[in-house]
């Protein structure tokens, strides 16, 4: 899978579980990803799109999927 298809999957993946669940991944709070990066984020795919959101919030650059989304 390229990059393109990787963020528009991120754009439409929601959080499985959780307080967030049924939240879109890129619409988590940031202290929600903070404490999952601190913690430790889930094995496999969801870990790696979250530890994604958490690099394009902390690069304020969530807009870029949040667009995506709407296309």
């Amino acid at each position: 899978m390229n990059n393109q298809q990787e963020l528009i999957k991120l754009a439409n993946t929601k959080m499985p579980f959780g307080k967030y669940e049924g939240r879109f991944l890129i619409d988590l709070p940031e202290y929600y990803l903070v404490w999952y990066k601190q913690k430790g984020f889930p094995k496999g795919k969801l870990g790696e799109q979250m530890a994604l959101v958490y690099e394009l919030q902390l690069n304020g650059l969530e807009d870029l999927v949040r667009n995506i989304r709407k296309l």
